[in-house]
């Protein structure tokens, strides 16, 4: 599924158009309606976009075939009427006639509905209101809708005009974007494309913050540090465990930024020997990389860049690695329960961009992603906190163990675990080659670890070579 599959739909030959729009997926930014939808159902997707993150509604297409809208003029009326007429405060989204060619062979049209982020919030004129979450659009509660009024201040701030010309954007990354969205045009287009314009022609500060060549000059909070400690505390003073090149600061735009940041926290991140998919022994990540890099993303494309005092933090830990980010999750997320966190984007712009760009999928789907990987490289799941002023979520590496029993383990017996976890059961030989320390070390590990009821040992004698120990309930081989 793509970002821009309705883009490039519309660039198609009249006699593909249909086809193409009639069977692309739906999407965050992508919806499509029978002739005959009646205004209150128009008036909520309508409503789900402009709460949301824009996109399109295309009225004309059923089960998969062109209707086209040529035979109920009437009825278009209408629903040309709906963003003034059922929705509070009045939409003015942009809307076109879009040749085609129906499921009989003729000439017709559809009605598309280009719907920009709003900077309200929005109801349906009987006080429903409702916001586009992946492919579907939700109802929202009393307490939902209270939260979205609320949050709009802090969502606002990315479209909020620069005084910054065009030509302080890099070209470069214009043309990166021109291409993946299939933009036809001037710069001036493209940027209008993805609402990065406002109204009477300025740059907003989410483009500024997209393709700007140096952002930082007009925003300078809006930064990536990096921090290394070598020991699993960070200390104060003197006891400041931070090593001695352990601080970076990365500014630029926010694709540069995930990408320098990326590459820098895969060199810092901790690892450990084990056996690689490769079949060879060498460091592997303890936290997974898909797990570290979503909350890089998320907390890049999601921080409250109105927050000048602060920047994003990603402190690196041996056993752990934590990510900071100004701004409260948005009002519709509940960060004890983050697998029921809606997709909710404060930066819609910011989002939509990025996803075009391949930096980010439009699903939804990154907590959850999280939580899968971390369970399934056998750790606990990520840890969601917030302060006044952030969100801070941790990837442990020992959660998967109580803290107290692995203070009261043997040394090297949390890794021990850990790596049995990752591969499957390997013999004591190669566990100590895994993690690299003695065979007396790793069987009091195991030892430890067996009458804890954390591993178990199979074998046809105390002094089988081909003993294997293995984590109970483990599925890997």
């Amino acid at each position: 599924m793509f970002a821009h599959a309705a883009d490039d739909a519309l660039t198609l030959p009249l006699d593909e158009i249909g086809r193409a729009l009639a069977t692309i997926p739906e999407s965050q930014w992508f919806e499509r309606k029978a002739a005959r939808t009646d205004p209150k159902t128009l008036a909520k997707a309508l409503i789900g976009m402009a709460n949301a993150e824009g996109g399109r509604v295309v009225l004309g297409v059923h089960d998969g075939a062109v209707e086209g809208m040529g035979q109920h003029a009437k009825h278009v009326n209408r629903l040309r009427r709906v963003p003034l007429e059922l929705i509070v405060p009045p939409l003015q989204p942009t809307v076109s006639e879009v040749p085609v060619i129906d499921r009989s062979g003729q000439e017709n049209y559809l009605l598309v509905f280009q719907v920009a982020p709003s900077r309200s919030a929005h109801q349906r004129s009987d006080s429903e209101s409702f916001m586009r979450v992946g492919d579907s659009t939700i109802q929202l509660n009393r307490l939902q809708w209270q939260e979205l009024v609320y949050d709009r201040s802090a969502r606002n701030y990315e479209a909020e005009p620069t005084s910054r010309p065009v030509n302080v954007l890099d070209p470069e990354q214009l043309d990166e974007l021109r291409q993946a969205i299939g933009a036809e045009g001037d710069d001036v287009h493209v940027l209008r494309t993805r609402s990065l314009l406002t109204p009477d022609g300025h740059l907003t500060i989410a483009a500024l913050l997209l393709l700007g060549t140096h952002p930082q000059e007009d925003l300078p909070q809006a930064l990536v540090r990096v921090l290394h400690f070598r020991e699993d505390e960070a200390g104060a003073g003197a006891r400041q465990t931070m090593t001695a090149q352990g601080d970076r600061r990365i500014e630029g735009s926010i694709p540069h930024m995930i990408r320098e940041a990326r590459t820098l926290i895969e060199e810092w991140a901790p690892k450990r020997r084990a056996l690689r998919e490769d079949g060879t022994f060498g460091p592997v990540d303890v936290i997974p990389r898909d797990v570290w890099l979503e909350a890089l993303v998320n907390a890049v494309v999601h921080r409250s860049y109105s927050m000048s005092g602060d920047h994003i933090r990603v402190s690196i830990f041996p056993h752990r690695i934590e990510v900071s980010s100004p701004g409260r999750f948005p009002g519709l997320a509940d960060p004890s329960d983050p697998l029921h966190i809606d997709r909710y984007a404060r930066n819609p712009r910011i989002a939509r961009v990025c996803s075009d760009l391949g930096i980010t999928q439009e699903l939804g789907e990154g907590i959850r992603r999280m939580v899968s990987g971390m369970r399934d490289a056998g750790l606990g799941d990520p840890q969601y906190r917030q302060t006044s002023a952030s969100v801070i979520v941790t990837l442990d590496a020992t959660t998967g163990l109580s803290a107290q029993l692995s203070q009261a383990l043997p040394k090297k017996a949390t890794e021990i675990v850990q790596l049995l976890r990752n591969t499957g059961p390997l013999g004591t030989g190669d566990i100590a080659t895994a993690i690299d320390v003695s065979r007396p070390t790793v069987l009091r590990g195991l030892k430890a670890l067996q009458e804890q009821g954390l591993v178990t040992w199979s074998g046809s004698s105390p002094k089988d070579p081909r003993a294997l120990w293995s984590v109970p309930g483990s599925t890997r081989t």
